[in-house]
């Protein structure tokens, strides 16, 4: 059965609204830092307190198998509306580090029941082309986690509340849309009975594990890359007296990964999505190795580098959850997405402490280094068979 023509578009939107809260905290660094006193280590700690409340979120979600045993449009609306009320705490007069921890983590909490939880749902349409339709569908991940970004670096939006206002008021928008215009999907297997066991069994499974362990190297390079962008930015500018202007550059550089995200989907249909993932991890463990020599080049080719890592760096992702997905029995897609969420985003919390550990103890020039561990490790993962 083929999907109604505005299933992927409705989904996509929806996605693209709630993901824009991912970031919401990070776009407004020195706001944030002058209402709470905090340094440099609010980078870290901002996006840190999201991924764990993903993983906990994530974690409870997969052990109690919510989006397979509950229609997983509602989930996804009820988890916008929480995600953006935790997000609109952001603006409170007496913001404090521990209320501004607990808003992020709240959020991220939230968010395990919209990014797998819409995967699970384009999962439920697309038997067919699937590793295509996630292509999509993770580059409005992207677009979302960049586009607080660009609030902030236009000038209506240099009010911090502003980012906060229309990164809440999309995602409450995003969420009542997908309940509205997306019912289950036909291939949608409803689980009646809750197996708490069922996680940890998956990994008895060679091709999921292969395709989980991929991921994982994966997300150690991701979320770490992204987070400390727009501190490479300035560490250039700073080299060379140049003004390049943090927040639209960051957004550019962000938002271009979702590009390579549908050519990956694209390019899968022809030569399989193992193939795109291991040609985007070789690629941007390269660029992670070449990170310190890209700060002594001319601007233009140290921005056409990072696009090309921000690009490299995304590019799989889309296809790891398909190789997830079709890794397991019908009934599980949605625990095993979700689950795998929950692993790569706690791997993510470590490699973006290490950055911000590093940050005020080492050259910045060579702090990107360290994430070539997560492509390594990926490639390492990969070679195990995979339908």
């Amino acid at each position: 059965m083929k999907p109604k023509l505005h299933i992927l578009p409705v989904i996509i939107i929806s996605q693209f609204a709630c993901t824009s809260l991912w970031f919401a905290g990070n776009a407004i660094i020195e706001p944030l830092m002058l209402k709470t006193g905090m340094g440099l280590e609010i980078i870290g700690y901002a996006l840190s307190s999201v991924q764990l409340g993903f993983i906990v979120g994530t974690l409870v979600f997969a052990l109690l198998m919510i989006a397979d045993r509950y229609p997983p449009a509602r989930v996804f609306m009820f988890c916008a509306l929480l995600a953006s009320f935790c997000n609109f705490i952001l603006l409170s007069a007496s913001l404090s580090k521990g209320l501004l921890l607990m808003a992020r983590f709240g959020t991220g909490f939230f968010l395990a029941g919209i990014y797998p939880v819409g995967m699970k749902i384009a999962a439920d349409y697309y038997e067919k082309g699937l590793g295509k339709a996630l292509g999509f569908l993770v580059s409005a991940l992207v677009l979302g986690s960049a586009f607080p970004f660009l609030i902030n670096g236009l000038e209506w939006g240099r009010d911090y509340g502003a980012v906060i206002m229309i990164t809440s008021g999309l995602a409450v928008l995003g969420g009542f849309m997908l309940w509205a215009l997306v019912p289950n999907g036909p291939y949608r297997k409803h689980s009646t009975k809750l197996v708490l066991r069922a996680g940890p069994d998956l990994f008895k499974i060679k091709g999921f594990r292969s395709a989980a362990f991929g991921y994982f190297g994966h997300m150690w390079e991701l979320y770490a890359f992204w987070a400390f962008t727009p501190l490479a930015i300035e560490t250039y500018n700073g080299i060379h007296h140049t003004a390049m202007p943090v927040a639209l550059t960051t957004f550019g550089i962000i938002a271009t990964g979702g590009i390579s995200c549908v050519l990956g989907g694209l390019i899968s249909l022809r030569h399989g999505s193992k193939n795109v993932a291991l040609i985007s991890l070789a690629l941007s463990g390269s660029l992670c190795l070449a990170s310190p020599f890209l700060f002594w080049l001319a601007a233009p080719l140290f921005i056409a580098g990072w696009i090309l890592w921000s690009m490299a760096v995304i590019a799989d992702s889309p296809q790891f959850s398909r190789l997830v997905a079709d890794s397991v029995p019908i009934e599980l897609k949605g625990t095993a997405l979700t689950l795998v969420n929950c692993i790569g985003f706690a791997i993510s919390i470590v490699s973006i402490q290490l950055l911000a550990y590093l940050v005020d103890r080492m050259n910045v020039n060579y702090l990107f280094l360290f994430l070539v561990l997560g492509p390594v490790l990926g490639l390492a993962g990969l070679k195990g068979k995979i339908p």
